[in-house]
């Protein structure tokens, strides 16, 4: 774990390397760029040759798409989908953007029209662990927004677990197969996978970097990585909390990005002592050694003024307010995809139960994007509507702009319609 503070010499150089944006790794570039075109020339049959690469389990075409009917999990399992997905559902169903129509000040009528996406991709990880809860916090919304066609790619052979819940979620199609070459057949289609509009879901860097060399091709949601969390604490603050919403988002593996901000050492070094006893006791100890040594940083800062700013420069997937005034200063925050207030909100909620969805923009892109919403699997289209009347109120504004730009066919497309 790296430490620093306030008072240390370089302070400031160190936290503008903590100010991120995204740069793609240039073998990740090439390596995805190679596997993207093979992928667009071969279909099937580059799509199974890459993904048997990087699988101990080879894939044939006949084991592409998964058409069998999910086992059911345990019921303690089923009844705890249910239950995240009725959180998921409610907190989206209203957000869904409705049409609607109005007149202009010149008595045209205006409005615009909302229509779901008619067929979206969505990437679900599932390499080291199956991620059911990815399956709640993206299918969930594009049925929820009407999309009638739901693709699912999902590293195979997939999990018992993340079948049904990918089914129950309201996948239309599942195929069992990950990586870069995943969101390339999604995006320019193969044999057996019709090409999608748009690409949503999480994954590892090459995942990322294939969906943003697709972008134009089909449309992104994010561009989400490695998990995030920062910590804003002060004295009030429970380490043990502390330290296991920290190992929380370790868990993710290498990559993954953890911040700890307090004016108050002692929290500093009890959290230290707790991640130590806390790690002890849990099972994904290599990923969890490999993040806090890469990715871990406890910072000791000034007071609680200087952690807002820090943390407004690192822009977190996940912030944590454990400190007097967490409420108001979550009103303040700009820069991070969801935020978590007192000692009875863990991120773990959110990830598996709260509602709001837990793809979330990492990498500092929190500064520019938002995280999954509902509205990103509908289609908006504006309507213009005028009559003689409302154009011939709006001719004059018309006419003159259109001169002043020199546009002379705009001008006349009004005026003509005024001749006798």
């Amino acid at each position: 774990m790296k430490r620093f503070s306030y008072s240390d010499h370089g302070f400031q150089d160190r936290l503008r390397q903590l100010d991120r944006t995204y740069h793609a790794n240039p073998e990740v570039v090439q390596s995805v760029r190679q596997i993207v075109a093979d992928v667009r020339q071969r279909g099937d049959r580059g799509l199974i040759e890459i993904n048997n690469r990087y699988t101990p389990v080879p894939l044939t075409r006949a084991d592409l798409a998964v058409t069998s009917k999910p086992k059911l999990p345990p019921l303690s399992v089923r009844d705890a989908l249910k239950k995240s997905m009725r959180n998921v559902e409610k907190f989206y169903r209203d957000r869904v953007p409705k049409s609607w129509t109005g007149k202009n000040a010149e008595g045209a009528e205006y409005g615009e029209n909302y229509q779901p996406l008619s067929r979206v991709g969505i990437y679900v990880p599932g390499g080291t662990a199956p991620l059911v809860s990815s399956a709640i916090m993206t299918v969930t919304l594009a049925r929820v927004a009407g999309v009638p066609e739901i693709v699912v790619c999902t590293p195979g052979p997939v999990a018992p677990a993340l079948h049904y819940a990918v089914k129950f979620a309201g996948a239309t199609e599942i195929y069992q197969v990950g990586g870069a070459q995943a969101v390339a057949a999604m995006a320019y289609g193969t044999e057996t996978i019709r090409p999608v509009v748009k690409i949503f879901g999480p994954g590892n860097a090459y995942v990322t970097e294939a969906k943003r060399q697709v972008f134009g091709a089909v449309g992104v949601d994010l561009l989400p990585g490695p998990s995030e969390i920062a910590i804003l604490a002060d004295k009030t603050a429970k380490p043990a909390f502390l330290a296991a919403d920290l190992l929380a988002q370790a868990e993710h593996g290498p990559g993954s990005q953890i911040f700890l901000l307090t004016p108050e050492k002692k929290i500093l070094d009890a959290v230290a002592e707790e991640i130590e006893k806390q790690i002890a006791t849990l099972s994904r100890q290599q990923y969890l050694r490999e993040t806090l040594n890469l990715g871990c940083s406890l910072i000791l800062v000034k007071n609680l003024k200087q952690g807002i700013e820090i943390v407004e420069s690192i822009a977190p997937e996940h912030l944590s307010l454990a400190c007097v005034g967490a409420k108001g200063i979550s009103r303040t925050i700009r820069n991070c995809g969801g935020i978590f207030i007192g000692d009875f909100s863990p991120v773990a909620a959110g990830d598996y139960a709260a509602g709001p969805s837990h793809e979330l923009p990492t990498g500092g892109a929190g500064k520019t994007f938002s995280g999954l919403t509902v509205d990103q699997f509908v289609r908006r289209t504006s309507i213009v509507n005028y009559d003689r009347k409302a154009l011939s109120r709006a001719r004059k504004t018309v006419e003159t702009l259109a001169a002043a730009e020199g546009m002379d066919a705009h001008k006349h497309s009004v005026g003509i319609r005024f001749q006798k």
